[in-house]
């Protein structure tokens, strides 16, 4: 029916077998940002949020969603994560934060999802400590950056 690897023949979604290929190293990176008024970057960078720590828990919670990728995309393959590095700054000229996310493993597998899974909590929660104070933000520009690793040629910065 279809060349989508994954799809079957009669069309129904399904994981793809990577069982035969042999384990690269992987790494991906992702950016994204949260725009926001400029008084919540003031309230940020002066440590005046009603709910503490916005940005070490939005890095934080980045991280442990890179770990939950495979629980939360249904066809893609559980990895063995090596490093998961979530930094978020902010940036006055948007303004709001921009959110980098890098994800490495040696797998069968690349690790886009799991970068991407890392910018995007890390945005959902900044978002959620910050509702409270502004509610102008908006999440945008979530994207894969650069990969290296695996079959295809590696891109990006």
């Amino acid at each position: 029916m279809t060349d989508l690897t994954h799809l079957d023949r009669e069309g129904r979604a399904r994981m793809v077998d990577v069982g035969e290929k042999l384990p690269t190293r992987r790494s991906a990176e992702a950016l994204g940002r949260l725009r926001c008024a400029p008084a919540t970057l003031v309230a940020v960078s002066e440590g005046r949020t009603p709910k503490g720590s916005v940005i070490s828990t939005a890095e934080l919670a980045g991280v442990m969603g890179a770990k939950r990728t495979a629980d939360l995309i249904p066809l893609c393959h559980p990895l063995p994560l090596s490093s998961v590095v979530v930094e978020v700054t902010l940036d006055e000229s948007l303004p709001g934060f921009v959110v980098k996310g890098v994800a490495r493993c040696d797998g069968k597998t690349g690790v886009e999802m799991e970068a991407l899974m890392a910018v995007s909590i890390a945005a959902l929660t900044l978002f959620d400590m910050l509702k409270a104070i502004d509610q102008t933000m908006q999440i945008e520009a979530v994207q894969v950056t650069s990969k290296t690793g695996g079959k295809s040629s590696s891109w990006g910065t």
